[in-house]
């Protein structure tokens, strides 16, 4: 009898033992589509309902991403696993996280509606500006930037810009998900905040 190998590529260890079903967790989203993500990469989910850009988690400081308008008050920030520790991110959000366990067969690729494909699908980003006495600063994660930084931040990955952390858009049940690509995300705001 032949042995049969193991798959050594990453994404299908997110498979359950349960007859290629994947457990994932539906994180509300503003102005694009829920985020669908591992429940196994989620390491906590607090009641906060303060607007913060980093969150200190177990002495850590963990780089907060928003996943709602400025305007709306956040209730939730759930701190999501890294590639290191110092890569751990937080998603501020509004609104229930829903658990599901899917057939992976039953997760079908699409493109992003062209509705979420604007630079202003989201009323937030990175840097804002603020006014310091006579000169402009720009303020994230606590920190001023230079210009070079903005410019940077803004060619590269913005919260306001879907296409710049999207990895893929799915539908489940004829619901439209997004699939971040949450390496990513962790790996600009940590660049961004050292």
């Amino acid at each position: 009898m032949k042995q049969i190998l193991k798959h050594s590529f990453e994404a299908v260890s997110l498979l359950t033992t349960n007859n290629g079903m994947l457990d994932v967790t539906i994180v509300p989203a503003f102005n694009q589509p829920d985020w669908i993500i591992p429940s196994s990469l989620i390491l906590s989910v607090d009641d906060f309902d303060e607007h913060i850009w980093t969150y200190l988690w177990q002495q850590q400081e963990v780089a907060v991403f928003h996943l709602l308008s400025s305007g709306q008050t956040p209730e939730k920030i759930i701190v999501l696993e890294g590639n290191t520790a110092a890569h751990r991110i937080a998603l501020q959000t509004v609104g229930e996280l829903r658990h599901l366990q899917v057939r992976i067969s039953d997760v079908k690729d699409i493109e992003l509606p062209e509705q979420y494909t604007s630079n202003a699908n989201i009323n937030y980003s990175v840097a804002q500006k603020t006014k310091n006495s006579d000169s402009e600063t720009v303020q994230a994660t606590g920190k001023n930037l230079t210009d070079s930084e903005i410019d940077y931040v803004k060619e590269r990955f913005q919260e306001n810009v879907v296409e710049s952390y999207l990895f893929q858009t799915v539908i489940i049940d004829n619901i439209l998900y997004l699939v971040p690509d949450l390496d990513k995300i962790a790996h600009q705001l940590v660049d961004l905040d050292s």
